[in-house]
């Protein structure tokens, strides 16, 4: 205790020498009796200002962010497999197989007696009448199995969108944006399946009249379901990239850059309608027609290419039209989108964007050269699969270029 107080005096002495004048005051007080204010002001404390840090909070929004974009890129690439098994299924002829349809899915025959019924049913369409009258139940069951895998693959894309995104939902990680954009593709994801039964139901209706009628879905209906198809895919992937890889901000003083940018945007729209008419292609079997290159036969363009009344009614029904249409239109994608790569060698992008340009044109004459070695060999079910699936690769390699020159501004000099 004496050593505390020691050192509180050593202390607190130096302070009552230096201010002796108000020890003398407080002296006087207390013999007269006055009351002043004390000597030693008490400290008051000033609450120190909390800054709320709000670091968990941009976490958790981050964590949730990238959690969204990494089931957006999920649900993206099940449509993926859908096109290449759609595909696979139109090629195999298989579409036909199962003429009933069911939101939930349909039953899988698992008995001899389930088989033949399904079989039973088949017949009574034209498929079977017009086409395929000495198909056994065995043959029957290969073409059931392609087509009930694409419909149920269509349906686990409904659930694995479905679910969660009811728990990102609840839990906070939409912002309004993206709620908006999850019930934009919620609504069409169930317009697309039924869709898909629409294009079905068009080859199960009496409507082959002539003996040299194929029994077939309609190939409006088949470019409609296919076009929905990349549009679903298209926006998976553009909101995911988002997500998950955000464009950088990129100004420049070039209008090159900006005329680059219009030239990404132009060829996102042409690879899209070059794959929207090779639907027309697979829907008329329009591969069959001209199986030579760069010619058509012995011609240039075709001597019926106008052969059907009225003219617009080549562009969708004449096989030969459908052809040459398609070859036109893949030559003017390659030639753009090879244009574009030169172009970019020239121009100050963002460091992604060469990426994506380099890959957009390897694929881009990848896909020329599986175009025309389809042609050549008569559509072959493994290459002509390769070159569906390849067109949506492309389109994919231009949405991610066309993602990262999003922010790309021109800043005049």
């Amino acid at each position: 205790m004496s050593s505390l107080l020691r050192a509180a005096c050593t202390v607190i002495t130096p302070h009552i020498r230096s201010n002796i004048t108000l020890v003398n005051r407080a002296v006087r007080d207390l013999s007269t009796g006055i009351v002043r204010k004390p000597l030693l002001q008490p400290i008051k404390f000033k609450p120190p200002t909390v800054r709320v840090c709000h670091s968990q909070t941009v976490a958790v929004t981050r964590g949730g962010e990238k959690a969204v974009g990494k089931w957006l890129i999920v649900c993206g690439g099940m449509v993926y497999l859908a096109v290449v098994l759609g595909g696979v299924t139109r090629l195999t002829e298989s579409g036909l197989s199962m003429v009933t349809w069911k939101l939930l899915g349909e039953k899988f025959p698992r008995t001899q007696a389930e088989w033949e019924e399904e079989f039973r049913l088949y017949q009574q369409y034209p498929e079977f009448k017009m086409k395929n009258q000495n198909m056994t139940v065995d043959e029957f069951r290969r073409i059931f199995w392609m087509e009930y895998m694409h419909r149920m693959w269509g349906r686990a894309i409904g659930a694995v969108f479905l679910l969660p995104a009811a728990y990102f939902w609840k839990k906070g990680h939409l912002n309004s944006t993206t709620k908006k954009f999850v019930l934009l593709m919620g609504t069409l994801i169930g317009c697309q399946g039924l869709m898909g039964w629409y294009m079905v139901k068009s080859g199960l209706e009496n409507r082959f009249d002539d003996v040299n009628d194929v029994p077939r879905v309609s190939q409006h209906r088949l470019a409609m379901h296919l076009g929905a198809a990349f549009v679903l895919y298209t926006l998976f992937l553009s909101q995911g990239l988002k997500k998950l890889l955000p464009a950088e901000e990129f100004a420049v003083a070039s209008m090159k850059t900006l005329r680059f940018k219009r030239f990404a945007y132009a060829a996102k729209g042409l690879i899209f309608l070059t794959a929207l008419s090779g639907a027309f292609v697979a829907g008329l079997d329009a591969g069959l027609v001209y199986n030579s290159f760069p010619k058509m036969g012995d011609n240039w363009v075709p001597d019926e290419i106008l052969a059907f009344r009225p003219l617009s009614k080549n562009i969708t029904e004449n096989p030969t039209t459908v052809q040459f249409n398609h070859r036109i239109l893949g030559v003017s994608t390659v030639t753009l989108v090879t244009a574009m790569w030169l172009l970019s060698k020239g121009t100050r992008l963002p460091r992604r964007a060469y990426w994506a340009m380099n890959s957009a044109a390897f694929i881009a004459w990848l896909q020329v050269t599986l175009g025309i070695t389809t042609l050549l060999t008569h559509v072959p079910v493994s290459l002509a699969a390769a070159h569906q699936s390849g067109s949506l690769l492309l389109l994919s390699f231009a949405v991610w270029l066309c993602h990262e020159l999003r922010f790309l501004k021109y800043l005049p000099k």
